[in-house]
């Protein structure tokens, strides 16, 4: 979508579901190896009690959501605030949401990031400012 085709209150979701492979390669990719997600022994003795998957990895479902469908190719983004609320498991289907909240001048665009998982617990929130496509 366009700038000029979008409208407060515009929403749109991405639903995956977060393997241990995920996790894995998400830590591989980032070079985040912190034992709370990939060590099963030391998570054990964590607060979790079994491993989670990293913040980043749930977050960055919100650039899936804003880079194919809303407001979709061609969107840019300028920043985000996250506030990471819940942890997320192997196995977890987290779909994030986002809303537009706001349509602001050169093309920018907030949005209101929820990510929740399968029981609606809210894993992930936040905002994101975007350049929305021209065309």
């Amino acid at each position: 979508m366009t700038y000029n085709e979008l409208n407060i209150g515009d929403c749109a979701s991405f639903t995956k579901t977060i393997s241990e492979f995920d996790v894995y390669s998400f830590a591989g990719i980032t070079g985040d190896f912190n034992p709370a997600h990939i060590n099963k022994t030391y998570a054990e003795n964590s607060r979790f009690l079994k491993p989670i998957a990293h913040g980043m990895l749930s977050a960055s479902l919100f650039s899936t959501v804003a880079g194919t469908k809303l407001p979709g190719e061609g969107t840019i983004y300028i920043s985000q605030m996250l506030e990471f609320k819940a942890p997320v498991y192997f196995g977890d289907t987290i779909t994030a949401t986002l809303t537009v909240t706001e349509k602001l001048e050169k093309g920018r665009v907030k949005l209101n990031c929820v990510a929740a998982n399968q029981d609606g617990v809210v894993v992930v929130s936040g905002e994101a400012l975007v350049l929305a496509p021209r065309e």
